[in-house]
């Protein structure tokens, strides 16, 4: 796809990859960005439309579908990571916020702005995954299931918009530098790494994108056998 002249809804874009994911388009061409926040106050970026956007209500998905209805790139970036539910402690109410925007906000997202990129030629609709998708967790079963979820939704809505002609894009990562991965010491990929990973998969019509080693690992680990 042209990147060059699109205009895109990034969700989250107000730091973080959302924020690489918007410079990264303005770098391409994009004529217009608008970045979908709870607080469009937080954006502070000149660069970008700030557009009300809480993932998980239904009235501010609808008004933004309706404001931005010139949009032809749509990156599902917001998310949270509902770290304090483990397997064995914690409240439930982390894991279910994470299921509710990780999952169904990217989902009503998708489902609202899906006839915008219809009536403007089908464009791109890219969803931020993780290696989470693959990989279950004892420490954070909740992230990691409403990420392999969502990887499920990704393929469901590859399939019910091939016929017309929007390009579905997975993006695959480990631990990303920004604040949801603050909590661990574990090797981190650059946020401007996984936008501009995300850009040329774009740019050349890939559906996948495997940021880094341990992400690749994991996936090629799926074909192993199961471990006791």
């Amino acid at each position: 796809m042209e990147i060059a002249g699109s205009t895109a809804l990034v969700t989250g874009a107000n730091r973080g990859i959302g924020y690489a994911f918007a410079r990264a388009l303005i770098a391409r061409g994009s004529v217009r960005v608008y970045a979908g926040v709870r607080d469009p106050a937080s954006v502070g970026d000149k660069d970008l439309t700030p557009l009300r956007l809480d993932v998980t209500v239904r009235e501010e998905i609808a008004a933004a579908a309706a404001a931005a209805d010139d949009v032809t790139i749509v990156i599902n970036n917001a998310g949270v990571g509902g770290f304090d539910t483990q397997l064995w402690t914690g409240s439930f109410d982390g894991a279910r916020e994470a299921m509710e925007v990780n999952y169904f906000g990217t989902w009503a997202v998708s489902r609202a702005f899906a006839p915008v990129l219809a009536r403007n030629g089908g464009g791109a609709l890219i969803n931020m995954l993780s290696a989470a998708s693959w990989a279950s967790r004892s420490d954070y079963p909740g992230y990691a299931a409403s990420k392999a979820a969502q990887w499920s939704l990704t393929g469901a809505l590859r399939e019910g918009l091939r016929e017309q002609g929007t390009l579905v894009i997975g993006v695959h990562t480990g631990f990303v530098e920004t604040d949801l991965s603050s909590f661990t010491g574990a090797p981190k990929i650059g946020a401007d790494d996984v936008a501009e990973q995300t850009m040329e998969a774009l740019a050349n019509d890939r559906v996948e994108v495997l940021a880094d080693e341990r992400t690749r690992q994991v996936k090629h680990a799926l074909s192993q056998p199961l471990e006791r």
